[in-house]
């Protein structure tokens, strides 16, 4: 009996799917230029967040979990789809003056860097650097 029920789980084991691998890791502070990070975040105690006046210095974004924050949206990730080194994400959307729902995809190109692109429009990618605190 003991023998059969090693040999179910043997056989469950390569049927049953594994866990999923871990997704990639897109939190932190991204500017388009590792250079201008001081100038468009401030580290705050344990948070990040925009200078005033960080528009005049480049662009950027902070990614927390589900959450994405611009100098004057703020989204929330619904879904998140890997292919490859691309993650899509479909985001509702806020301003202070509407809602949308936007569909942003990035490419990792390494640990600290990523290529926002646009699907449909080759050779479009914006590049955007991690910060370090």
């Amino acid at each position: 009996m003991r023998a059969a029920w090693r040999l179910i789980a043997v056989a469950a084991g390569l049927v049953l799917p594994g866990s999923a691998a871990p997704a990639m890791d897109l939190d932190g502070a991204w500017a388009t230029d590792r250079a201008v990070c001081s100038n468009v975040f401030v580290k705050k105690g344990g948070s990040i967040a925009f200078r005033p006046k960080s528009e005049l210095h480049g662009s950027g974004f902070i990614i927390e979990g589900n959450s994405i924050r611009g100098a004057s949206a703020r989204c929330t990730i619904k879904t998140r789809k890997e292919d490859g080194s691309t993650v899509h994400l479909l985001a509702s959307c806020a301003t202070d003056i509407m809602l949308s729902s936007m569909q942003f995809s990035v490419k990792v190109v390494g640990p600290d860097k990523i290529s926002r692109v646009f699907p449909g429009m080759d050779g479009m990618e914006l590049a955007y650097d991690r910060c370090s605190f």
